[in-house]
């Protein structure tokens, strides 16, 4: 511990993102990236966007990306957030919209940077317990509460939450901002973004990095009630000003002009899933059903930190969690059909050798 840091500081746990070995080359399957590349289109518009222009300011207010965006969900521009990733907006939700007099509540089980967020700014949080299967319950989220957060689908663990449960806990929390994190919700899930124009507590937040392969320029969105994008505005002119550089405001406004990619692309990574899904259960895992770019899976004839330190030795990533309740599955993203081929006959190996 540096003797220059801060309280705060000292006692952070921060969150800790997939590894990025570079020791050798690996088969990719620990932070859920999108094994096809951006489209055509985007990249084009890279190029265009690189050019004399870059030595000015992007636009601070991200004008062409959130009009594009407001046309594709049929929203008002008055109604869109674009920033530097959904961490980022996240990251600006929690002190935008929370306080420490009352908890956040999030389930027992999600994505790890939720605690992190309420550490980080000084705010009391309660996770909710989910099932024995890891499903949630939405009549959990009605105590007295500060907020909810929920990712949909929820990560690790790849579960859906219909529109009916998440309008259930909308209606309970009516004087509480509630977020929907909706990072994986392109690959077969329904967007709770329709149910914004009659709950004005709603705060959806997407990703772009995923369902449309640009994780490497980092945008993200959030759309809501005005008021909720203005108090967002607020906390991230707090900031930085400048949070989408010129070409991830192209590239963004381009995947969206390229719907039938994005189709494309989508329906292969869920045909994969549920092949690699059926296959996985055909030697001996038990697989969460997902609807993500990813699947949360167990073996009851070896251990999952084994299987993930077998893998690795093999070239294979994929995500392991030691933490109470998850600590037998693992998580493993999507690939190509090659890419899933290898892990599969990588793991069958494994499971011989036991």
């Amino acid at each position: 511990m540096s003797r220059f840091w801060s309280e705060l500081t000292a006692s952070l746990v921060p969150y800790v993102p997939g590894e990025q070995p570079k020791d050798q080359r690996y088969i990719k399957l620990n932070t859920n990236e999108n094994p096809y590349p951006p489209s055509p289109k985007v990249i084009e518009a890279l190029r265009h966007a690189a050019n004399a222009d870059l030595r000015l300011y992007p636009d601070p207010s991200c004008d062409a990306l959130r009009e594009t965006v407001a046309s594709y969900y049929g929203l008002g521009k008055e109604q869109i957030f674009v920033g530097n990733g959904s961490d980022e907006i996240l990251a600006f939700a929690f002190p935008a919209f929370f306080t420490a007099a009352k908890p956040i509540l999030f389930p027992d089980v999600t994505y790890t940077f939720y605690p992190v967020y309420a550490q980080l700014y000084g705010l009391s949080y309660e996770t909710v317990p989910t099932d024995e299967r890891f499903v949630i319950d939405p009549q959990r989220y009605g105590a007295h509460n500060g907020g909810v957060v929920l990712p949909n689908p929820n990560a690790p663990t790849a579960r859906l939450l219909s529109i009916h449960g998440i309008k259930q806990i909308l209606d309970a929390n009516s004087d509480q901002v509630v977020i929907i994190d909706e990072a994986y919700i392109d690959f077969g899930g329904q967007s709770a973004i329709p149910l914004i124009a009659d709950y004005p507590n709603l705060l959806v937040v997407q990703t772009l990095s995923k369902s449309r392969s640009l994780a490497g320029l980092r945008v993200g969105l959030a759309m809501g009630h005005p008021d909720l994008i203005e108090g967002l505005n607020r906390i991230k002119n707090s900031f930085n000003s400048y949070t989408l550089d010129r070409l991830a405001l192209a590239g963004a406004i381009a995947s969206f002009e390229d719907q039938a990619y994005f189709e494309e692309t989508n329906r292969k990574i869920q045909a994969t899933r549920e092949r690699t899904t059926e296959a996985l259960a055909g030697i001996g895992f038990e697989v969460i059903e997902s609807q993500a770019n990813f699947v949360f899976a167990t073996c009851p004839r070896r251990s999952a930190q084994e299987l993930f330190a077998e893998l690795k030795k093999r070239g294979i990533l994929v995500r392991y969690f030691n933490k109470p309740r998850i600590d037998q599955y693992l998580r493993i993203s999507i690939g190509t059909d090659e890419e899933m081929d290898a892990l599969l006959d990588a793991l069958g190996q494994i499971l011989a050798e036991a």
